[in-house]
């Protein structure tokens, strides 16, 4: 009864992000488009509000202006349902915004007085402010609006400005993103020679000992460079997906393994680690897969209390494989749950903040999604969802 609790708790968590308009899923479908598809999606969506609008008797014309941060640039949106009605003289008027002298507060419906150029009544619903210039919804009446046509009006500026504040955001992650890879591949390339070097040394040290525990000891570093050689390779491509190289394996053989990694830590703390007897087979590159549990298993030992409890559970889909991790720590606060996966964010002590961001676009490449939420018991809680299919 509780893993049916849990599976209709996460169900109804993934519900909520496809109707809700800030859901962070709408953020991770982002990532993977072009800014021109973005733009298109923001207008798009400037039109379904207009339309919505122009639906309620008596306005007759709607004009949305706004900032489209990814083609940094105010756009603006016009319709009219009534064919001839503006006069030349009263459109320059309306573009040169000479009218708009009053600062109004956001998401209030106010009457703006045009009366020497116009029968109609006209009101302005602010929703913001960027780059110098104003955003906000323009509306012309027949008649006055209703307490309820303005309540529609300053809905739609809302519904609008989260939308924007999504789109700025993916905006933001965006470039963060490609800052990381630049990151990343700088020092991965300014590590390669030093690194090739040691190993160099440490290959002639092991080959001019004698045998005994001074040989093993250069042993013990030539293996452990080739390590860092494999994991630094691994952080340099990861994310790109023409260099994943996928094939079968067993989801529970890779979660023991990573238990095992981080067996000293886990007796330290006299944690308990429990995980499902049954497994499944998945297609995913298991080298940048590791990586993933390699770092939420390793900040739920982090944050767990002495003597806590780790559960790691997965729930098999016809499509689909549901993995989530939770920990009995202090949970997440509300600026982690936002932050949580934004580079160089980290709760940890000497934390880089890469772990968690890198792992993000680890499950993206593998067609997935990851995200975290607060346990209902208490403790932290972190999702990764999978597609079950080979197709990538």
């Amino acid at each position: 009864m509780k893993l049916v609790g849990v599976i209709m708790q996460v169900t109804t968590k993934a519900l909520t992000g496809v109707l809700n308009p800030s859901s962070q899923k709408i953020n991770t479908d982002l990532q993977s488009l072009p800014s021109s598809k973005i733009a298109s999606q923001i207008e798009d969506f400037c039109q379904v509000q207009i339309e919505y609008l122009l639906s309620k008797f008596p306005i007759h014309w709607c004009r949305i202006i706004y900032f489209d941060p990814f083609l940094e640039g105010h756009q603006t949106i016009t319709r009219c349902v009534q064919d001839g009605f503006f006069s030349k003289k009263l459109l320059t008027h309306l573009n040169l915004e000479e009218w708009l002298v009053d600062f109004y507060p956001a998401f209030t419906v106010n009457e703006v007085n045009l009366s020497h150029l116009t029968t109609s009544f006209c009101y302005i619903c602010p929703i913001g402010y960027k780059n110098q210039k104003p955003e906000y919804i323009l509306i012309f009446a027949h008649e006055p609006l209703s307490p309820s046509l303005q309540q529609d009006v300053r809905q739609s500026a809302i519904l609008l400005s989260k939308h924007l504040d999504i789109y700025s955001e993916s905006r933001q992650q965006k470039a963060e993103i490609q800052l990381l890879e630049h990151i990343l591949q700088r020092a991965g390339h300014q590590l390669r020679h030093p690194l090739t070097m040691i190993s160099l040394y440490a290959e002639n040290l092991y080959l001019g000992l004698p045998s005994g525990s001074s040989q093993e000891q250069a042993a013990i570093i030539r293996e452990s460079i080739q390590d860092l050689d494999t994991n630094l390779t691994e952080l340099i491509y990861c994310g790109q997906k023409e260099r994943l190289r996928v094939a079968l394996h067993d989801l529970r053989s890779l979660v023991i393994e990573t238990i095992q990694g981080l067996k000293p830590l886990i007796e330290q703390k006299q944690l308990q680690i429990c995980y499902p007897d049954t497994s499944t087979i998945l297609a995913i590159d298991s080298l940048q897969m590791k990586q993933v549990f390699d770092n939420l298993l390793s900040n739920a030992v982090h944050f767990s209390p002495v003597s806590g409890i780790i559960s790691c559970n997965w729930q098999i889909f016809q499509d689909e494989i549901l993995i989530w991790i939770s920990d009995q720590g202090v949970g997440l606060s509300s600026d982690d749950i936002q932050k949580i996966f934004t580079p160089f964010y980290s709760r940890r002590p000497g934390g880089t903040g890469l772990g968690l961001t890198i792992a993000k676009k680890i499950v993206l490449d593998h067609h997935g999604n990851l995200w975290a939420q607060n346990s209902p018991v208490g403790g932290a809680q972190f999702f990764i969802s999978l597609p079950r299919s080979t197709s990538f």
